[in-house]
């Protein structure tokens, strides 16, 4: 039990559950007195009390905690929210949790809480560590997130980088809200790049065994291509040499893609992501048809002639009958062609069997990152997975803005290397795979990033990879100092925290929240903004000691209170793992 310090007089209550996070724990009160106010007939029966939330007051003077109840069910209730707001009050005062109901402006409802509900939240936090912040909300559903899909023409390079870490991140997150994730790479081995690739590996496989080759306009001329070459002298020996193209491009075709997608998965694996599938365009084969069939079942397929486009020409306009999809019945701006005049498929059609393949495969919901060159792709393909799944499973694509990199500001030159662009494994190398993920992560994914070289290594506020990292090195410096000390700890007594030292528990207590809303969002980005803040927070509160050493974590003089504080020092410490794991990086111990 929990005494109530400063609330009614003497009052005890029990100790949350700490598998109930303080939100959802205040939401469901909420909830419950709203129902009793239904069952009392003093609101009406049949309230959608779905856009009620529960979330912290944008001014923390306001209170603990703030509810919209009242503002969001006055309309549909046919009462002034300021009455609504009233008669909550009275009923969420009885809790034992709250020492403070108030109804502020014309219907909002602040909550003043017990500090013991905030001690309590520490207790929570080291009993559940690495859990605490995992959620429910998924239910177990199962989601597919398809990210990276790179054409196996290259290695990864920093263009494909952003794309990597945001889907990843983003499977980490939705996995850690509770949903069944599959992550999913769709290797582009099929279309005319492809058998470019083959003719360019055959050049550097005659290269191999010893001819002077020149690299043709059109060709891919980055020298990762000469240990392809290499192995394929190895394999082949000089048994390909001189025969017609007809006798060796598919069987090259096939090597080099695997070739291709081995060092893809090694580039991938330098910064933590190993993906469940792998999924080959070139094995959609008579799913292209199955998916059209299905979509002529639904009358969704017709013969026509698409009006010319406005401004530049779309790829797929012919001024000729195309088998066309009704796209436009599906919110896109024209209907789209499947199928040309000659009777090849366009691309457009083999993404429609692409996505009737995962909706085969029964997932509840459906998550693309495309680059921003694909942009144009959105609606097309939305309208098509509405079609294809009567509109019962939810297509949401994330578009992934450029990334400039910049060394001391200047734009870095490309590298020969490569042909023609900087590879992700060189920028891994440089910086380390913690610092690339994080700072992919310090914008939304929609607007364009800058990755200067010398910034994101520079340990300075500045850099926020080295801001949060710092919080969390400091927390783990505190034990070796009360050690050094020669401190002798007792049993935290979190009694001796006062108002102060909450504060910094109410930054913490909002990470289960902050999981929830990304996970609904599908914004990965919101945890490294909220990290920078609870990482503020803590630099703070330890900054206060510089000017008040009762403010300090370690005191030699007090064990008891320097106990409680460094136990609140670890429960922020736990809540900055658990969000960096999340985003795939390393908390750091020591700083050098």
């Amino acid at each position: 039990m929990l005494r109530a310090p400063g609330g009614r007089s003497g009052e005890t209550f029990a100790s949350p559950d700490p598998k109930l996070n303080l939100y959802p724990r205040f939401t469901a009160h909420v909830a419950d007195a709203l129902a009793a106010l239904v069952t009392q007939g003093d609101l009406p029966t049949g309230l959608d009390t779905r856009a009620v939330a529960v979330e912290p007051p944008r001014d923390a003077s306001h209170g603990d905690l703030a509810t919209n109840a009242a503002m969001v069910l006055a309309k549909a209730a046919g009462m002034r929210p300021r009455d609504i707001a009233v008669m909550l009050a009275l009923k969420l005062n009885h809790l034992d949790e709250v020492a403070e109901a108030e109804v502020a402006g014309p219907g909002f409802l602040n909550l003043r809480l017990h500090g013991d509900v905030w001690r309590a939240e520490i207790a929570a936090i080291a009993a559940a560590g690495g859990d605490y912040g995992r959620s429910v909300l998924g239910a177990g559903k199962s989601i597919n997130v398809e990210y990276v899909s790179a054409n196996p023409t290259g290695p990864m390079h920093m263009g494909h980088c952003r794309g990597a870490v945001v889907g990843d991140a983003l499977a980490s997150t939705l996995e850690y809200a509770g949903f069944a994730v599959t992550r999913e790479y769709y290797i582009n081995d099929a279309g005319g790049q492809v058998d470019t690739l083959a003719r360019s590996a055959h050049l550097r496989y005659r290269e191999a065994l010893g001819e002077t080759i020149e690299i043709p306009e059109g060709f891919y001329p980055g020298d990762y291509l000469v240990p392809v070459g290499q192995a394929l002298a190895a394999e082949f020996g000089d048994v390909m040499l001189g025969k017609p193209e007809a006798e060796w491009l598919a069987i090259f075709r096939t090597r080099t893609v695997a070739l291709m997608m081995e060092r893809i998965r090694a580039d991938l694996k330098l910064l933590g992501i190993e993906q469940d599938v792998f999924f080959s365009e070139a094995s959609l084969g008579s799913r292209v048809q199955e998916a059209l069939d299905t979509l002529a079942a639904k009358g969704l397929i017709y013969e026509g002639v698409l009006e010319a486009p406005k401004g530049e020409a779309a790829e797929d306009w012919e001024p000729r009958p195309q088998t066309l999809f009704r796209a436009s019945q599906f919110g896109d701006d024209s209907d789209r062609a499947l199928k040309k005049s000659d009777g090849s498929w366009t691309y457009f059609a083999g993404d429609v069997a692409y996505h009737w393949d995962k909706l085969t495969r029964g997932y509840s919901a459906l998550v693309d990152m495309f680059g921003a060159d694909h942009g144009g792709y959105v609606k097309r393909m939305t309208a098509a997975v509405r079609a294809l799944s009567g509109d019962t499973v939810p297509l949401d694509i994330k578009i992934v803005q450029m990334v400039k990199l910049l060394r001391a500001g200047e734009p870095v030159k490309m590298s020969k290397r490569s042909g023609n662009f900087v590879t992700l494994a060189d920028v891994v190398e440089e910086v380390g795979k913690d610092v690339v993920r994080f700072i992919m992560l310090t914008k939304r994914a929609d607007s364009q990033l800058d990755f200067d070289f010398a910034k994101v290594v520079e340990q300075s506020r500045d850099n926020p990879v080295f801001y949060v990292q710092y919080a969390h090195a400091r927390i783990a410096s505190l034990k070796r100092k009360a050690a050094e000390a020669g401190i002798v700890l007792p049993a935290p007594d979190y009694a001796l925290l006062d108002d102060v030292d909450l504060a910094l528990v109410k930054t913490a207590a909002l990470w289960p929240r902050i999981v929830e809303q990304a996970a609904e969002a599908r914004e990965p980005h919101r945890i490294a903004f909220y990290l920078g803040d609870l990482a503020g927070a803590f630099h703070t509160q330890w900054n206060l000691g510089n000017d008040d050493a009762r403010r300090r974590f370690v005191l030699a003089d007090d064990p008891a209170l320097t106990a409680a504080r460094l136990a609140l020092a670890d429960a922020v410490g736990q809540v900055l793992r658990n969000g960096l794991a999340v985003m795939g990086v390393e908390a750091a111990e020591e700083l050098h």
